[in-house]
């Protein structure tokens, strides 16, 4: 290979320059400048070979540690940010390389990059059974590790001896590969190393629900081992799945076969939990420098410019220093004082976490690191922000070590020396400090390499992103959503046509296949199939509507998925037009917001005449509701989606197409059954089957029971199906339910199986693709108005007990139930053969044999569906253990936005859900918590249904509440109709569970924002108020008044003599409002960083019996999610809703003092919260002797009647606003002068 020509001193050389023409002269001066360039280049090739290079492994070419006790040890995350300058450099020399030597060298940089990645894929196979495991559990011990020997591949420690599980790791280790792969390099070899990265895409893909230890392997701040939900580790994971979503891991060299797919909901949901996270970076943590690798290089995993802002913002202002930054607040890694107390004080180095109190000791002092210096010049490249450019260079170079040969070295930190820990603890960030730990940092030193390499011009920036990932706040064109409707029978079309509407008959769409959401996710399922690695695939079968809106070439057939919410058979929720309708706007909004790959989206929904029958009075009528939607998406505009109305034919050139290659090569590697199922979708076989009750009396029976005989025997069961009723909706009943409860433990106790639920018949809710039944018609439907049996309450004798459930003859029933096409009949004696006999007994109707109770009410259950019979669907709904795969992503969503839930009543039992589970066993934590109330537990699925879905699409609903408790949301939802429809609780109660879910829904919606539900009609003059909504808000606010009062069960008390306080509409409303928000645990603004600064102002808070003291100030910051939860389990321990809002204004009395006098002490000991109320409580009904007020009729009579307040507490006072002159706000005031009087002149400042 020739060497180089010293062109130096051929212009040294005058005479000979001279000889030149002028085109040679100009031609060797480029190369002079050119040589320039190789020059510098071979300088960062000397410090990468130096300062990277020389760590790796001969054999693996993994970067080994240089820690002490770790030198074989390699760090999956430090591997591959160390692989990155040598990416960049090999980047540089082929873009400037001039001659074979420059050629080698970025040969042999990109071969080292491929060695180093391919070496950490071989460390991931050789655990792919982990990768297995960890699909289905999500548990630690499961994870991929960490660290790998830098020698053979193998692992260094044990599943539980490190925080292996680090998602942010492995989907740092995708990211790099999917943009290496896309700048031309080849990592991946064959399909199955593709199958593996697919399964990793798995691994990942659920990011946004896994609590990990994050990228400081420690999870909670305090590193005892307990994982968090970590921001950085969830955006790092949607940057991953978005770079490898239809990318060709064999680049120009691929085919079908080697391109790896992602489920874009996944993607947005990820998307959504980092919006609602950031600035925080997990509950332990409120802020972290980690969070700069997803705002800007490498990750690029936010769209929002504003929010980027923020977080950087947010970053600099709290953790930055003159050395670099903090990795967070109260970081004691390698300060003086962690030394000390490890090391001196407790005698033992080998401790590795904190105790709790520990962390207020480095405030102040926590090391600084450089490299968070270089994220923000690589951030300012990326941006175009040349002054942040030059701040962080200059910064940077004045703490760079320049090393004996002149190599530029970036250290790992910069700690405070311990001489100089109180100096520096007075005056942050005045002392020198002294680098530690590694230098280099191969982590710190590889990013200062690119930073060179880009601002000498040797990369461009755009260089480093082949993806073009830092695109991603780009405004994007306004997404035009296609849509088709179909009609599944040919009477749904004609009733379309009739209204305006044309479209297709499902069965005229050849040769395009339709088929529901469930069918994608079977086929999804075999993605990433591996016999030979054990490798099961895709675990979830659950598709999101983004993925629903592509189109799909399977065996050169183009199939077509309706979205989940359509597939009526899988939840009774769908059989609500009205709330299908809501949720078919809500979605098509959501994709509109959401799409982000290339091409439209399509959404196909069949609707057929079943769906729309038994919704109008005749039954033949398309809802108005439906119509109207129709007609909007025609018209190209709804609920802020632009539409396209058309046929599945005009969108083909226009929609997203994805091959799915896996089904049509290598059938070894698909599961039997999907291979059948495909067939059946492709030959679009479809499957029949017929009821098992009776649908007319056209059919006699020789044996059946007649007249009287038939009456007596049904009278021991007429009504047993609502008796069994719901004590969540009856709170009077508390007794009755702790005997359920106590008993319910106790056969769990002794391993008695239940007859009516078990954990065999716990499955999730699937139905045939046909209905089971015909309806049962509606004249013969024995109800009332509301849907309540009317003859529930007919005799009033018919209490079932042991005693009556012996005196009848089940043979008996089962022959009534063949005679009887009566809906109320038929579920009566179901549920007693159902009480009596248990839920497997075979009834052996009709001759038939396995003709189980269970199936009986499955059918009841279709029946009562088909009629809208809501308390029958919800019963027999219980009774069925009936639950939908989105309550798993409802609960999720809610948790991810960091709420806690808790379900069950606080009187009673509750029951906390603190991570994301599977559906079945969400189930089980409902059923522990209210037993055997079936329309409990079916009220507090739709619940928290509903409130998964104002969380994602109004959050603002949210503000300022941490937990939601679902069984006091119920309470008050009940309370509400009782005091508009001035009915018992009772009563109530009963309407609840005949709301139908939409219905339940708009209540919901009513309570969450704020608005009073009220009923108008003619005879009285309450109305419902729906101001500040929009047009379908009222709409639906409006139907909910009209079927309350229609439904009413009671004739409402025009007497205002025989109203009690609670129905009185015209005053008590502070006190429904402290009912409200004490139910929602709603607290004021920044209500929890407030009580931080009282609690550094005195010895702790007594609330109710708990203490809040002031060491919880040493353990955690004011921004802390962990404190904010700490301060809400004390308040929930109070069991009145409107005491508990009391208190909570209280306390914010005594934040005012914390906030505006700086220098008040609240007193010696603790303060007494509650003595603060009472004491107001008693100048309030001072004051209201004086002025002759409302109370003087209760408690501020002279001989004392109280008036029924809990707590002691007037319910005057209860009632009375916060503000004003005798608002409760200037009574607190006075209660702590009062109680403190050194704080006189200091609360009057302050409140004035």
């Amino acid at each position: 290979m020739p060497g180089r020509v010293n062109f130096s001193a051929i212009f040294d050389d005058v005479p000979y320059a001279q000889m030149l023409s002028k085109n040679q002269e100009l031609f060797i001066r480029n190369m002079h400048s050119r040589t320039n360039i190789g020059v510098r280049l071979d300088y960062y090739m000397r410090l990468v070979q130096k300062t990277i290079l020389n760590h790796t492994d001969p054999v693996t070419s993994l970067f080994t540690s240089p820690l002490p006790g770790f030198t074989d040890h390699a760090w999956v995350r430090d591997n591959v940010y160390a692989v990155h300058a040598v990416w960049g450099l090999a980047l540089a020399y082929k873009k400037n390389a001039d001659f074979d030597e420059d050629r080698a060298k970025c040969h042999e940089l990109e071969q080292t990059c491929v060695k180093v990645m391919r070496s950490l894929l071989q460390c991931f196979m050789r655990q792919s059974h982990k990768v297995e495991a960890f699909k289905k559990t999500q548990l630690p011990k499961d994870a991929l590790h960490a660290k790998y020997s830098a020698r053979n591949w193998n692992t260094v420690v044990g599943d539980n001896e490190w925080g292996h599980l680090q998602i942010d790791a492995i989907s740092l280790y995708l990211l790099s590969l999917a943009q290496m792969t896309a700048s031309g390099m080849q990592i991946i070899f064959t399909l199955d190393e593709v199958a593996f990265v697919q399964n990793l895409v798995f691994y990942i893909e659920h990011a946004y629900r896994i609590p990990d230890y994050g990228i400081w392997e420690r999870g909670d701040k305090t590193n005892h081992g307990v994982t968090e939900l970590n921001a950085s580790s969830i955006g790092m994971a949607k940057a991953a799945l978005q770079a490898l979503n239809d990318l060709d891991l064999f680049g120009a060299y691929g085919s079908p076969n080697s391109v790896i797919h992602v489920m874009i909901d996944e993607i947005q949901q990820c998307q959504a939990v980092l919006k609602s996270l950031l600035p925080r970076e997990s509950y332990s943590k409120e802020t972290d420098a980690a969070l700069l690798s997803i705002i800007s290089y490498p990750a690029f995993a936010l769209e929002d410019c504003t929010q980027i802002s923020t977080t950087r913002a947010t970053i600099m202002n709290k953790l930055q220093g003159r050395y670099g930054c903090r990795r967070f607040l109260r970081d004691g890694y390698k300060t003086p004082r962690e030394i000390l107390n490890f090391q001196t004080l407790l005698q033992d180095p080998n401790r590795l976490y904190y105790e709790p109190h520990e962390l207020q000791q480095f405030e102040n002092i926590e090391c600084e690191w450089p490299l968070f210096f270089c994220y923000f010049i690589l951030d300012g490249f990326f941006s175009n922000n040349k002054s942040q450019v030059q701040y962080y260079r200059e910064r940077l170079e004045e703490i760079v070590i320049t090393s004996e040969n002149g190599l530029k070295l970036v250290p790992e930190l910069y700690a405070v020396p311990s001489n100089l820990v109180d100096e520096e603890i007075a005056c942050p960030h005045s002392q020198t400090r002294v680098a530690t730990g590694s230098i280099p940092f191969l982590w710190a030193q590889s990013l200062y390499v690119l930073t060179c390499l880009i601002e000498e011009g040797f990369i461009q920036a755009a260089e480093l992103d082949p993806l073009n990932r830092r695109l991603s706040t780009e405004k994007r064109p306004d997404t035009v959503v296609q849509v088709v409707v179909l009609a599944e029978d040919e009477e749904m079309k004609e009733k379309l046509a009739a209204q305006g509407i044309e479209v297709e008959l499902l069965k005229n769409v050849e040769p395009f296949i339709v088929q529901p959401a469930h069918v994608l996710g079977r086929l999804f399922s075999q993605l990433g199939r591996s016999t030979k690695m054990k490798l099961s695939g895709r675990m979830s079968t659950d598709v999101g509507l983004l993925s629903t809106s592509k189109m799909y070439n399977v065996q050169d057939r183009i199939l077509v998925f309706t979205p989940q919410f359509l597939d009526w058979q899988r939840f009774y929720l769908t059989h609500d037009v009205n709330i299908l309708i809501d949720t078919m706007k809500a979605e098509l909004f959501y994709v509109k917001t959401s799409w982000n790959v290339p091409g439209r989206p399509l959404v196909v929904m069949v609707f057929s005449n079943v769906m729309i029958s038994n919704v109008s009075d005749d039954g033949k009528k398309v809802p108005l509701g439906m119509i109207g939607a129709l007609k909007k998406m025609k018209s190209g505009y709804i609920s802020g989606t632009r539409t396209i109305l058309g046929k599945i034919s005009d969108f083909v050139t226009t929609s997203c197409i994805i091959k799915l290659h896996y089904l049509t090569d290598d059938e070894s590697n698909i599961d039997p059954k999907v291979s059948e199922l495909l067939k059946s979708v492709l030959c679009s076989r479809k499957t029949e089957s017929g009821g098992i009750l009776r649908r007319s009396n056209k059919v006699k029976h020789s044996i059946g029971l007649q007249g009287e005989e038939r009456s007596r025997k049904y009278s021991f069961v007429r009504g047993i199906s609502q008796r069994h009723k719901s004590i969540m909706l009856d709170p009077s009943e508390v007794a009755l339910m702790r005997d359920r409860r106590d008993s319910f433990v106790s056969s769990s106790s002794t391993g008695r199986k239940s007859s009516t639920n078990t954990d065999e018949e716990a499955t999730p809710c699937s139905s045939p693709p046909v209905p089971l039944l015909s309806p049962t018609s509606p004249l013969l439907l024995r109800t009332s108005a509301s849907g309540t049996r009317l003859n529930l309450l007919d005799n009033a004798n018919n209490k079932y007990g042991t005693k009556d459930l012996n005196e009848v003859d089940c043979k008996d029933l089962v022959e009534m139930l063949l005679d009887t096409e009566i809906l109320e009949e038929q579920a009566d004696i179901v549920q007693y053969l159902w009480l009596k006999q248990g839920s497997n007994w075979d009834t052996k109707l009709g001759g038939r044999a396995e003709v189980t109770v269970r199936k009986l009410v499955e059918e009841l259950y279709q029946k009562a569906c088909h009629q809208r019979l809501w308390w029958l669907v919800r019963h027999t709904a219980g009774l069925l253990n009936k639950v939908t795969e989105s309550l798993t992503n409802a609960v999720t969503d809610l948790l991810v936005r960091q709420k806690q839930i808790t379900v069950g009543m606080p009187s009673i039992h509750e029951e906390p859900i603190s991570c994301p589970l599977p559906p079945l066993e969400l189930l089980k934590v409902i059923r522990a918590a209210l037993v055997e109330d079936e329309c409990g537990i079916m009220l507090t699925q739709e619940i928290l249904i509903y409130l998964g879905m104002f969380i994602r699409t109004e959050p603002h609903l949210f503000t300022e509440m941490l937990r939601l408790r679902v069984g006091l949301i119920i309470q008050i939802m009940i309370t509400e109709l009782a005091r508009g429809l001035h009915c018992s609780g009772e009563e109530a109660a009963t309407n609840v569970t005949n709301l139908s879910p939409y219905e339940l829904k708009t209540l919901l919606h009513h309570i969450l924002s704020g608005k009073e539900f009220a009923d108008r009609d003619e005879e009285n003059s309450e109305m419902i108020t729906y101001t500040e909504k929009t047009k379908a808000e009222r709409t639906g606010i409006m139907q909910l008044g009209k079927r309350m009062k229609d439904h009413k069960i009671v004739d409402v008390i025009n007497s205002k003599e025989e109203m009690n306080m609670d129905n009185n509409m015209d005053w008590l409303q502070w006190l429904r409002r402290r009912r409200i928000d004490g139910a929602l645990n709603r607290v004021p603004p920044e209500f929890y960083s407030k009580i931080w600064l009282i609690l550094r102002k005195c010895e702790g808070l007594l609330i109710g019996d708990q203490v809040l003291h002031q060491n919880l100030t040493q353990e955690m910051t004011t921004g802390e999610m962990k404190f904010a939860l700490r301060v809400e389990s004390v308040l929930n321990k109070i069991p009145d809703p409107e005491y508990r809002q009391l208190l909570v204004e209280a306390l914010m009395v005594l934040t005012i003092l914390a906030e505006n006098q700086t220098n008040v002490v609240l007193g010696p000991g603790l303060v007494l919260v509650d003595q603060i109320v009472h004491k107001a409580n008693e100048f309030f009904l001072s004051d209201q002797k004086e002025a002759n007020g409302d109370a003087v009729m209760c408690c501020a009579k002279s001989n004392k009647d109280p008036c029924g307040g809990t707590n002691g507490i007037c319910r005057h006072f209860y009632d009375s606003a916060p503000s004003g002159r005798y608002g409760t706000i200037t009574y607190m005031c006075r209660a702590v002068i009062s109680i403190m009087p050194h704080l006189g002149e200091d609360i009057e400042c302050a409140v004035s």
